[in-house]
């Protein structure tokens, strides 16, 4: 429910308040590494961008989409860093946090109904105490992912979107798209704002290196 959402979120926001006022007064860097040298090297700035939200389209659930991202995290999440993960689609996805270099706290999982998923995403990016912020908006429209987008700026947070692989006939305001190809397994970057779309796919290996 929308209470228990917000419940979940004060109790986040509460535990960073006195820690959530420094990111503004920090200069926002241009890039997050991936973690991927082939992928980074395509990107501009060298990586996510920062304050800003990535869509990321899959096939299906369960296709890499976490190990994509994982390595930015696990920086992102050093010292205090707190990933926020709004209603993830499967929670035996825990585990293997912690074995991709994630403190076992510094993952904060929002349990939420897909409508309440949006705004509770939303709050989290808007309000710049996480360092990162992950949802899964299955029917989110353009103008969903606005708010978002906005929220990210704002909040000067960098938000990652999973959605499925049809959305990419439609207009996102995302400044960066990748797909996750399964046949082979590659990485296809739809939209990088700031950068030409680099027109072959990126190999997307087993291990992550660098």
């Amino acid at each position: 429910s929308r209470m228990s959402a917000v419940v979940a979120l004060d109790g986040l926001l509460a535990s960073r308040r006195l820690w959530r006022g420094q990111p503004a007064a920090q200069a926002a860097p241009d890039a997050i590494p991936t973690g991927w040298d082939a992928l980074d090297a395509v990107l501009p700035g060298g990586g996510w961008p920062s304050g800003a939200l990535s869509e990321i389209l899959l096939p299906v659930d369960g296709v890499g989409e976490l190990r994509l991202v994982w390595p930015a995290l696990a920086r992102l999440s050093q010292d205090e860093g707190i990933v926020a993960v709004v209603a993830p689609p499967d929670r035996a996805y825990a585990p293997a946090w912690q074995a991709a270099g994630l403190r076992p706290d510094a993952v904060q999982i929002i349990d939420a109904t897909p409508r309440d998923a949006l705004w509770a995403a939303e709050q989290c990016l808007r309000a710049g105490a996480c360092n990162a912020v992950l949802c899964w908006p299955q029917k989110a429209d353009e103008r969903a992912l606005r708010r978002l987008q906005v929220a990210a700026e704002t909040g000067r947070t960098p938000g990652f979107a999973f959605r499925p692989a049809n959305a990419a006939v439609n207009p996102s305001p995302a400044p960066l798209r990748i797909a996750i190809e399964t046949t082979p397994h590659r990485l296809r970057v739809l939209k990088c704002r700031g950068a030409l779309v680099p027109p072959a796919p990126i190999a997307f290996p087993t291990t992550t290196h660098g």
